[in-house]
């Protein structure tokens, strides 16, 4: 039986699904799946506060103190502190309130704007989990689905400075819907 795909090339970029630890990704920037106040919490968040230490908070209050929460579906940029990742790029994720309070659209939004910044600032590879699937309670399967989407999506329609996506899921299960989702998606995207 045929293995399924755990990277696809989209536009000259790759998108690749592992199972791992995201504070030890070596992308040029990690993704953090913030709250608003973006003061650290647990999940993914937590640890990449704890992984990066007191420098990424610090950057995370003088952004904070400049324009107020961030607003689920935006994203911003802080140095990675004490991680091999250079940058974390932090973004707010939906919370799930059963799928019709647009949900779909500000988790794709999150995703979205996280890709942006890494273009805006010339970043050549990015690692994301599993946005909004943790204490937010968004189901994993659609979650894999938005998430894979906007990002082949975002692939296939610009050339950017991107030539690397990583999507670093923590638990088996979580990677397992994200390569089911991949392997339906992967025939539809451009090589």
């Amino acid at each position: 039986m045929e293995q399924p795909a755990t990277e696809v090339n989209i536009n000259q970029a790759k998108l690749v699904i592992i199972q791992g630890d995201i504070t030890r990704q070596a992308t040029e920037a990690i993704v953090n799946a913030a709250n608003s106040s973006l003061m650290g919490g647990g999940g993914v968040d937590g640890a990449i506060h704890r992984a990066g230490g007191s420098t990424i908070l610090e950057e995370c209050r003088q952004i904070v103190s400049r324009q107020g929460r961030l607003p689920a579906g935006k994203a911003v940029i802080t140095s990675g502190g004490n991680l091999t990742a250079r940058f974390v790029i932090h973004t707010v994720g939906p919370v799930w309130r059963g799928g019709n309070q647009g949900e779909p659209e500000l988790l794709a939004s999150a995703y979205r704007e996280s890709l942006r910044v890494a273009a805006a600032n010339n970043l050549g590879s990015i690692s994301f989990p599993s946005v909004s699937t943790g204490v937010y309670g968004y189901p994993v399967a659609a979650a894999a689905r938005v998430a894979l989407g906007t990002v082949a999506s975002f692939l296939q329609e610009r050339p950017t400075s991107i030539k690397e996506v990583v999507f670093v899921l923590f638990d088996p299960v979580t990677f397992e819907k994200y390569l089911s989702v991949l392997g339906e998606i992967a025939g539809g995207v451009r090589k």
